[in-house]
């Protein structure tokens, strides 16, 4: 199945990684609708990066996941929808777990019974590894049990099951990707690789939180890539794919690298706030993608140092998008 000229909404649209997946849409031919969550100001989130002709062809639409006749209208006329919106930070979530719960888990619902009901041909939702907690073995198949260890994860299997519930009770075509730890050009401060990036170049030290989990980093270009596989596959509705690619590096490991493509050395402080909880820390995400390659043909093509070197440059040239000194949940 080909996407050019068929109507797809995103959801989180102006996200990091929906911003991405919207021009790739544009550079495939489809007919895009980002549904954006309303504030008071105007701006398009990171589709702002895009090309001016780019924008000027995007059906901008803005309600909030909550709020299911805001999604219905979204959803109406589109033949798919790719669901990314979500609220993603985990120590946001345990300040507010409620809010997190009622976007990831309400919201999914609410895009599942509009897909239904407007009988969509694929919807593809966007999961996390996080929902797998500590590994229990690795690599982490798609078989390996969740674990809840914090609101967001536990928010995150909450919708996952959804999406089985509407596949198996509805028919809904629905395809579940997974995620690891996705970076790349775009990516806010939240996360830890731009946190790093942004300090080393600015700071006379990196104040970070635990330097010894493991993580399994995935160019934003390959998670794209994987969305676009599950939207367009045949064979793939109903199943659980994961997108990582099956090599992890523990945070200290990636502080060196970045030092080392950087050109700098800093001395690191460990910040008691940008500690999780004990029981909460996921140690290890390391992915097995034998199922995302044998179903839809996806592999990662740029590596960890390709790829750093890309979001080196985009933090170098966007700087005043950071506040290196301050930490926010």
């Amino acid at each position: 199945m080909s996407l050019k000229n068929k109507t797809v909404l995103v959801t989180g649209a102006g996200g990091f990684i929906g911003s991405h997946l919207v021009n790739r849409l544009l550079d495939d031919g489809a007919k895009v609708r980002a549904l954006l969550r309303y504030t008071t100001r105007p701006d398009l989130g990171n589709l702002e990066f895009l090309a001016a002709d780019k924008k000027a062809r995007i059906e901008v639409m803005r309600g909030d996941l909550r709020d299911p006749e805001a999604i219905r209208r979204a959803v109406n006329g589109c033949e798919v929808v790719l669901h990314l919106g979500a609220l993603i930070a985990i120590p946001y979530s345990y300040v507010n777990p409620r809010e997190v719960f009622d976007v990831n888990v309400t919201g999914t619902l609410n895009v599942l019974a509009a897909a239904r009901d407007a009988k969509v041909s694929r919807v593809v939702h966007t999961s996390t590894s996080e929902v797998f907690g500590t590994a229990r073995y690795t690599p982490i198949d798609e078989a390996h049990p969740m674990q809840g260890q914090s609101p967001y994860s536990a928010s995150k299997i909450g919708a996952d099951r959804l999406v089985e519930s509407f596949f198996r009770s509805f028919d809904i075509p629905a395809v579940t990707l997974r995620p690891f730890n996705t970076f790349g050009p775009r990516q806010s401060a939240r996360a830890i690789i731009p946190t790093i990036i942004s300090q080393a170049l600015t700071q006379k030290e990196l104040r970070l939180g635990s330097l010894t989990p493991t993580r399994d980093f995935t160019y934003v270009t390959d998670t794209v890539d994987g969305f676009i596989r599950a939207a367009t596959a045949e064979g793939v509705v109903g199943q659980e794919l994961n997108l990582g690619t099956g090599t992890a590096v523990s945070i200290g490991e990636l502080v060196e690298l970045v030092f080392k493509l950087i050109g700098k050395k800093l001395p690191i402080v460990t910040e008691e706030a940008r500690i999780r909880p004990a029981k909460s820390e996921v140690l290890t995400l390391l992915a097995n993608n034998a199922k995302s390659k044998a179903a839809m043909g996806w592999e990662p093509r740029v590596n960890l140092e390709q790829g750093l070197g890309h979001t080196i440059d985009w933090v170098k040239e966007n700087l005043n998008a950071f506040r290196p000194a301050e930490y926010t949940v």
